[in-house]
């Protein structure tokens, strides 16, 4: 499943534990106020680096594997 733009949701995923890779798109924008992505979580993620990508615009796309 792919989830674009709502940390409510990834949280509720990771907190039922249904996340087995998470993917991070991380934009060059500096923002004055913002949500942050995993707000309120009951259960610690550990993740795994897997492979990162950076592209010619400053973006990085970051693969994680969640350690169960």
């Amino acid at each position: 499943m792919t989830v674009l733009g709502s940390g409510s949701i990834i949280t509720q995923c990771a907190d039922a534990e249904l996340i087995d890779e998470l993917s991070l798109m991380i934009d060059p924008v500096a923002l004055i106020k913002g949500v942050a992505i995993f707000q309120n979580m009951v259960k610690y993620l550990q993740l795994e680096l897997q492979h990162t990508r950076s592209f010619s615009i400053g973006v990085v796309l970051l693969n994680y594997l969640v350690k169960k």
